[in-house]
C-alpha cells in the first residue's frame, strides 16, 4: 500500500504504529464493519467526525465506532453552544480526506480535536489511515499528544455531562 499523508507524519515523528488492511464494502462504510474486517474490538476503534460549531467554527471529534456522538454534550466539551456535522460533500476540502477515509492525522489544516475520554484506558486504537481500507492501530496516549487533542466526554451514555 502507498503511504497516506497521515502514515508520512507518524513516520516523520518517529512514532510506532502498525497499518490494518481490510476490504472496502461500498455499501458498508460503517465503523463497525471496519471493525469485524480488522479484528479489533469496536470499543478500540475510532470514527472521526468533523462538525462545525457556532463559536469555534471546524472541530474534530474521534469516537469509538460502537457510540452514538451526543452533539450537545460534545458542543459543552468543546465549549460551543451548538455543533453541527459538516456536510460529506464539504469533507474533502475541509480536510483533504472522503467519508470513510478521514483521518484525525495530517488534515489539511490543524482543527481543535478531541478524543472520547474511553481512549485513554486503551492500550491500542484504530483509526483511518487517510483512505478507505487501512487503518492505523498504535498508543492513543501517542496518537493523541501528537494531534493535540483533548479528551473528553462525547457520546451519548456518558456518564459526566
Amino acid at each position: 500500500m502507498n503511504k497516506t499523508n497521515a502514515m508520512r507524519r507518524l513516520d516523520s515523528a518517529k512514532l510506532k504504529y502498525r497499518i490494518q488492511e481490510y476490504t472496502v464494502d461500498e455499501n458498508d462504510l460503517s465503523g463497525l464493519h471496519v471493525a469485524e474486517q480488522i479484528g479489533q474490538d469496536p470499543s478500540a476503534v475510532f470514527k472521526t467526525i468533523v462538525v462545525r460549531g457556532e463559536k469555534r467554527g471546524i472541530v474534530v471529534l474521534c469516537i469509538p465506532v460502537d457510540r452514538e456522538i451526543d452533539l450537545k454534550k460534545a458542543a459543552k466539551a468543546v465549549g460551543d453552544k451548538r455543533l453541527e456535522p459538516v456536510h460529506v460533500k464539504e469533507l474533502l476540502g475541509l480536510t483533504g480526506y472522503i467519508r470513510g477515509g478521514c483521518s484525525p492525522i495530517g488534515m489539511k489544516k490543524k482543527y481543535p480535536t478531541y478524543f472520547h475520554s474511553s481512549a485513554r484506558e486503551l492500550t491500542e486504537i484504530a483509526v483511518s489511515a487517510g483512505v478507505r481500507g487501512a487503518q492505523i492501530i498504535m498508543a492513543p496516549a501517542e496518537l493523541i499528544d501528537f494531534v493535540d487533542a483533548e479528551a473528553a466526554d462525547l457520546c451519548v451514555g456518558d456518564d459526566q455531562a
